[in-house]
């Protein structure tokens, strides 16, 4: 005795994934990101500065990644279809993905780079550093502001804010780097920034990745506890056992459930099937994030009679 409930709707009508409510501002950040790393390009090479340059291929990268997030959010808000039930959704978490190999590849670089610069220094011009410094500095802070918000509903943002906030750093590095030069002429001030700014994109790049790994692999939701779920739905007047108990996320924003609930035959007899789904769905949506839920209701001893059905 099956009985499916559903809440929160996936695909074309659901209006949308939560990252396409900061597509205005993923775009503004990507119009300044190549601006900023185009004129930081000029002024690493005027100034000679691996730091400045260092900065400005970060930067590079990240325009590719913010290029990435809106081409992943457009796919994700297309309409599921027959064959893809949940549309594009995957197509953000994929981007996460991605943006943590060129965060990776990048961080790798600029290390090289300035293991190199150690090796054979080169004359550094602060002042010019500096200026340029401040203009990826104050570019990158509007960017940050833009999509702080939605970094914290979407992993999608959530990697392009990783980028602009390591961005940020790495301008700030800069410029100290800058102002050591032209007080001090520690030339190896330049290679140190350069070092300092690549060891910044790794540790939060991994983090990233292991989220976004997380979704790809359908683990259960950080902040669901599955005991504490498990304990609420038992907890439902007639409801005796639960087994096959799923939660995952498909995408930022949408988590899903699933489960089989038996209940017994004289609460299904009283109350019907639609009022105990209607209290299972109560249960969950007054405690947990999961509102999009699949419940099979069932008698007592049909576990028994899947597993030989399976066997």
């Amino acid at each position: 005795m099956g009985a499916g409930h559903d809440h929160g709707g996936l695909g074309a009508g659901s209006g949308g994934t939560v990252s396409a409510a900061h597509r205005t501002r993923l775009r503004i950040a990507l119009g300044i990101t190549l601006t900023v790393a185009a004129v930081q390009v000029a002024g690493g090479l005027l100034a000679d500065s691996l730091a400045l340059l260092a900065d400005a291929g970060h930067m590079a990268t990240d325009a590719l990644g913010l290029g990435m997030a809106l081409l992943a959010i457009h796919f994700a808000n297309r309409p599921s279809s027959e064959r893809r039930t949940y549309g594009f959704a995957r197509a953000e978490i994929l981007a996460a993905l991605a943006n943590c190999v060129l965060l990776l590849g990048v961080g790798g670089y600029i290390l090289y780079e300035a293991v190199q610069r150690f090796l054979t220094p080169a004359g550094t011009d602060g002042g010019l550093t500096l200026v340029f410094g401040v203009v990826g500095l104050v570019a990158n802070s509007v960017s940050l502001a833009l999509l702080l918000r939605g970094q914290r509903e979407s992993l999608n943002v959530r990697g392009a804010f990783l980028e602009v906030l390591a961005d940020t750093l790495g301008s700030l590095a800069v410029i100290v780097s800058a102002v050591a030069v032209m007080l001090t002429g520690w030339e190896a001030a330049d290679p140190i920034a350069s070092l300092l700014i690549g060891l910044m994109i790794v540790p939060r790049t991994v983090r990233l990745a292991r989220e976004a790994l997380d979704v790809l692999l359908e683990a259960a939701p950080k902040d669901v506890d599955l005991a504490e779920l498990r304990a609420h739905i038992l907890a439902v007047p007639g409801v005796e056992d639960l087994h096959d108990l799923h939660v995952w996320t498909i995408t930022s924003g949408m988590p899903v459930l699933s489960a089989h609930v038996v209940v017994s035959q004289e609460v299904l007899d009283a109350m019907g099937h639609e009022r105990v789904l209607h209290e299972l769905q109560g249960c969950l949506g007054a405690h947990f994030d999961v509102e999009h839920c699949t419940f099979q209701l069932e008698p007592h001893g049909h576990a028994a009679h899947e597993a030989r059905l399976c066997h």
